[in-house]
């Protein structure tokens, strides 16, 4: 059995999914993008504009996205985060700094925390990007 995660880009995050991947790709070392597959002409759920199912890799993980036009009474959630565990204090404050820029929200800031931590480790934040997905950094 394996699991991957996998991102639907809904609502006003639709047709965004490319830009995220690509700016992803871009901050995470050993990433790339391995395949898109976009909709056809008069194809349910979506234009050719958009993606109906990519794969992608941020440090050789495996992630798989989709967006839908259709009018979906959901998007993405805090309550769900992507986890990376970082291996130094440079790799932890550029990316956060990549995440939260630029439209994103903090919602913890970056912090040293020393002994008094949240049980992860030395340095922790979270945010959530421009596209509304939430990241849980960690210096462990």
């Amino acid at each position: 059995m394996k699991t991957t995660t996998f991102l639907t880009f809904v609502g006003e995050q639709c047709g965004k999914a490319a830009e995220a991947i690509n700016f992803y790709t871009s901050i995470f070392p050993n990433s790339e993008i391995k395949s898109i597959t976009k909709y056809r002409e008069g194809e349910a759920g979506g234009t050719p504009e958009l993606i109906k199912y990519g794969v992608f890799t941020l440090n050789g993980v495996p992630y798989m996205v989709s967006e839908s036009n259709f009018n979906h009474a959901w998007s993405f959630t805090p309550g769900v985060s992507l986890f990376v565990e970082c291996n130094s204090e440079n790799e932890i404050d550029a990316l956060f700094e990549a995440l939260s820029s630029n439209g994103g929200q903090v919602m913890i800031p970056l912090e040293n925390y020393g002994l008094d931590n949240y049980g992860f480790g030395k340095k922790f934040g979270w945010c959530a990007d421009k596209y509304g997905i939430s990241w849980q950094l960690n210096l462990s």
